[in-house]
């Protein structure tokens, strides 16, 4: 017997119909998996993006994190959760992100990419203090969850991500310092995910989403 997982904790979702779901055999392989996750990390061309906000003042971190929530949020396929037996697929999904603290240890904070760019950034910054106050390495109705994570220190050519047992569902982002090559600016960013929900032509549409995002920050 398959594992099950939780059902859905936040919302709204939509239940999808598993007898017209087009993955149905991939859905069954993939969670049979002792390790169901498919994964890849990119080079994604910021199109000089951190010299247009420093324009503006807005900090790098996040406004990358707001344009990534949006390209997720545009692929179907990272808004679904395995839920018991079925698959939820969420309206809008919100990050967790790790927050570093003066003491060298983190925690989490959530986030929501619903307001603009320039008003998301100073709500954003207030929900990073009230996080930081708080401490908590605990997800607060975490289905819905975008796993985001950052290495600002190095930029890198692959990553290894510790996952539960069992597996969850949710998308775990991640990305490094950024380079410059050949007069582009570029940035390593780390996609994994549940191979039962998505392929490796939902990341590329993640990927794509992006970077046209980074190109647009009125979007």
């Amino acid at each position: 017997m398959l594992p099950t997982s939780p059902a859905p904790s936040a919302g709204p979702y939509r239940m999808l119909d598993l007898e017209s779901y087009p993955r149905i055999q991939h859905y069954n392989y993939f969670r049979s998996l002792a390790y169901p996750y498919v994964g890849l990390t990119a080079e994604l061309d910021l199109h000089g993006l951190p010299a247009r906000l420093r324009e503006l003042g807005h900090p790098f971190f996040l406004s990358f994190l707001h344009r990534v929530t949006r390209a997720a949020n545009s692929v179907p396929e990272f808004r679904q959760r395995i839920a018991g037996d079925g698959i939820a697929e969420y309206q809008r999904c919100r990050s967790s992100h790790n927050l570093a603290l003066p003491d060298g240890t983190y925690c989490y904070c959530t986030l929501e990419d619903s307001l603009p760019l320039g008003e998301f950034i100073p709500w954003a910054r207030e929900q990073q203090r009230l996080a930081a106050g708080r401490r908590s390495l605990s997800d607060e109705g975490g289905e819905d969850l975008f796993y985001i994570s950052t290495l600002p220190w190095l930029s890198y050519t692959s990553l290894v991500q510790p996952v539960p047992m069992p597996a969850d569902s949710n998308p775990r982002i991640t990305w490094g310092r950024y380079f410059q090559r050949e007069g582009r600016t570029l940035l390593p960013v780390t996609v994994l995910c549940h191979h039962a929900l998505v392929d490796g032509l939902h990341i590329s549409r993640f990927f794509q989403r992006l970077e046209q995002l980074v190109q647009d920050l009125e979007s």
